[in-house]
């Protein structure tokens, strides 16, 4: 008898433990989510400004020479 009361705490500890591993994987996920939009976002804009600085120094290198 006295074991499974033991028995019984020793359960009710581990499912209170999954729920909070649960809610708190819920929450991990919601976050990588939320930070991969952001990251794309980034990208989007890094790689626009990196275009723009190259066609800007091609030009600008294509004027010092006399390319055209």
């Amino acid at each position: 008898m006295e074991y499974d009361l033991l028995m019984e705490a020793r359960v009710s500890k581990l499912e209170a433990a999954v729920e909070y591993i649960q809610r708190d994987l819920t929450e991990l996920k919601a976050d990588v989510r939320a930070h991969r939009k952001e990251t794309a976002r980034d990208f989007r804009i890094l790689f626009s400004a990196i275009i723009t600085v190259a066609l800007g120094l091609a030009s600008l290198m294509a004027k010092v020479f006399h390319w055209f």
